[in-house]
């Protein structure tokens, strides 16, 4: 009979896979079992998702995690909107108006409206005679900081409920009333992996309690401290305990087993794969659990082994109480790996070789471990980071800073109003050319002989002391002037065209009575 590939020859006529290697059953073949992942535990708690008391999960933080790994996410969405709002509105800056039906105009129209920050009564004066000349840099400015300060506010939103809340431990030591409390259902699943069956099981019905050596060493069924089976996997015999409503122990328990050679079929295994879960019956919705895979157990290389002879595997697992304050008091038991100490095992063919034809090696020998540290509880519960006040806090700093970033570079623009030739001067000699005109003009005699006043001072300030308060206090003062003035001048022409009516019919006049002589 000839071996199949990966795979050597023992007592002349059996045929046996490499150390490390696995055979499968269907394809007739030896595979190198490489599966091999860090150990795993959840302390069955999720903090990441939003809920209400006696309500399922308002959305799960996880979904939005997949999508967004971090708060750079938002930011970078921010940016590009950002910039396309910008171009946008410089490119219907640039686009030709024509007649003023054009659909460039109508959106520069718009865009003139939505400034809703800097100038909001924009709809309010539509209704008057119009003050100034209405521009796209506020609405351009008021959509770009509100596009920033709802992009920063997602942000701040994604770190609060990523970071909205600190764990608090306190240890503290255990009495009888606390152990009698912790009550927990238990399951252990320890695969062999390998190419055998349940059939290869032996020596697995007993536990034993307490210390080795000592007086409180004892030997008991395993029926009284969990039901158990075993199963085949396609990974190999699982070992199944099973422990419904368990108290917590102060006692260390060992259980073990062995897989024994058959008729060609030895016992040999590649690794471990094992899972332990532990939930409180009052509330299922909680599991805590550990789970790996465990192969060569040296710290100094990953070579593939084969598990097999005398000295035992052994699995040794800490399970320690946890109360949760947070979650109704939820007294849940935490399982951890604590140590894998690999038994027999072999990296040579030579050496598994040599194994297999030893009778006194035909053997796998596996021991589980559990280590109850009832001495002290771990008392668990949540202290907010964030709190309703600081929250506001940060939402106003972020409007602030969006409205006063853009507002300044507002300002920027409008500083160029001021005339070239104004630089340099005193602010307070600084006066509108179109006022210097008018203090240089004579006063209008209007109806009634009432004299014309002044115009009002309008003072520009230099660039670096730009008011916008002042500079609309004056552009309303001339405004209102220069009503003024056209009020006057109608009254004057319209006494004017009296005048010429009635010098007219009295030249008239004497004119008919001159002819009549």
């Amino acid at each position: 009979m000839q071996c199949p590939s990966n795979s050597f020859r023992y007592n002349a006529t059996q045929c046996e896979c490499n150390p490390g290697y696995l055979f499968n059953f269907t394809s007739r073949i030896c595979y190198l079992f490489d599966e091999w992942g860090p150990v795993e535990s959840d302390s069955g708690v999720d903090y990441r998702s939003l809920s209400f008391p006696g309500s399922g999960a308002l959305f799960d933080f996880d979904s939005i995690r997949r999508l967004t790994q971090s708060q750079a996410v938002f930011l970078e969405a921010t940016l590009i909107m950002l910039l396309s709002w910008l171009c946008f509105c410089f490119f219907a800056r640039c686009a030709p108006l024509g007649d003023g039906r054009s659909i460039w105009f109508k959106i520069r129209w718009w865009i003139s409206r939505l400034d809703i920050c800097f100038a909001s009564r924009h709809w309010l004066d539509d209704q008057k005679v119009v003050m100034k000349r209405k521009t796209e840099l506020g609405g351009t400015f008021s959509i770009a900081s509100w596009i920033l300060f709802i992009g920063l506010f997602a942000a701040l939103l994604y770190h609060i409920i990523a970071k909205r809340a600190i764990e608090m431990h306190n240890v503290r030591a255990t009495n009888a009333p606390d152990l009698a409390a912790f009550i927990n259902d238990l399951e252990f699943n320890i695969t062999t992996i390998s190419s055998m069956s349940c059939l290869h099981l032996r020596g697995l019905g007993t536990v034993v309690t307490g210390n080795p050596g000592l007086i409180d060493y004892r030997f008991a069924p395993l029926s009284t401290f969990a039901n158990y089976s075993c199963i085949n996997t396609t990974k190999g015999p699982t070992i199944m305990l099973k422990c419904s409503r368990c108290p917590l122990s102060r006692d260390n328990a060992y259980i073990s087993w062995q897989f024994v050679d058959l008729p060609n079929s030895p016992a040999a295994a590649a690794g471990f794969q094992f899972n332990l879960t532990a939930t409180d019956p009052k509330n299922r919705k909680h599991v805590s659990l550990v789970s790996g895979t465990l192969r060569n157990g040296s710290h100094f290389d990953d070579k593939p082994v084969t598990f097999r002879g005398l000295t035992p595997n052994i699995l040794k697992f800490n399970f320690f109480p946890r109360l949760y304050h947070n979650l109704n008091d939820l007294k849940l038991i935490q399982p951890l790996l604590h140590e894998f100490l690999p038994g027999s095992s072999f990296d040579e063919v030579s050496q598994l070789q040599a194994s297999l034809e030893r009778p006194n090696d035909g053997l796998i020998n596996t021991t589980l471990y559990i280590n109850f540290l009832s001495s002290y509880i771990v008392e668990i519960k949540d202290q907010n980071v964030m709190g309703p006040v600081s929250f506001l806090a940060d939402v106003g700093g972020l409007y602030c800073v969006s409205i006063g970033l853009f507002f300044y570079i507002l300002v920027q623009f409008q500083e160029n109003a001021v005339p070239p030739n104004t630089k340099g001067r005193n602010p307070e000699d600084i006066v509108a050319p179109d006022v210097e005109n008018a203090l240089q003009a004579p006063a209008f005699p209007a109806a009634n002989d009432v004299t014309v006043p002044p115009p009002p001072l309008l003072k520009l300030q230099a660039a670096d002391h730009v008011s916008m308060t002042n500079l609309q206090k004056d552009l309303q003062n001339l405004y209102e002037y220069n009503m003024m003035l056209r009020e006057k001048l109608i009254a004057a022409q319209s006494m004017l065209h009296s005048l010429a009516i009635k010098e007219s019919t009295l030249a008239a006049d004497n004119g008919d009575i001159i002819t009549r002589e």
